[in-house]
């Protein structure tokens, strides 16, 4: 069973339901749903394993996308460790957004493959190189949202 969540406007007339839980906006929200953030330990991404094939996907699913079977889909927590498979340079962007930043995809150990920003090193073609050894980091957003949630999200930088 899920977690009920309760928002900051919502629920300013309720009381916690369970004492024992606290509300989500007290501590920092996964900025996608495969971030786990665990009450006890570091932050983890989780891709769901196809008990079939074994292909990994970020994404809920009802049927694999590799083979198409439609087995329950099983949890699989991923590797922090992995390698540069392919980065842009970004030089626009949104207004309020820092540039020039670093997009990549990286190769996760043990399987899994994640797009994010590569961070911890500059931003400059000459320094990056496809197939280095990065490791994922979980950092606090640099933004909250408009109720003043922080958000707990994850990056890639040189191992």
């Amino acid at each position: 069973m899920g977690r009920v969540r309760y928002s900051r406007k919502s629920s300013a007339h309720l009381t916690n339901p369970n004492p024992e839980t606290k509300h989500l906006s007290d501590q920092p929200l996964p900025i996608v749903p495969f971030l786990k953030i665990p009450d006890s330990g570091s932050p983890y991404l989780e891709a769901q394993k196809c008990p079939s094939c074994g292909a990994l996907s970020l994404r809920s699913r009802l049927a694999c996308g590799k083979c198409g079977g439609r087995k329950p889909l099983e949890p699989q927590r991923l590797s922090d460790k992995g390698t540069l498979h392919a980065f842009s340079i970004i030089y626009r962007a949104f207004p309020g957004i820092d540039v020039p930043f670093v997009s990549a995809i990286a190769d996760l150990d043990g399987g899994g493959t994640i797009k994010t920003n590569l961070i911890g090193i500059d931003a400059d073609p000459e320094k990056i190189k496809l197939g280095m050894d990065v490791e994922v980091v979980y950092e606090i957003a640099s933004r909250k949202d408009g109720e003043g949630n922080e958000y707990m999200a994850y990056f890639i930088k040189p191992a």
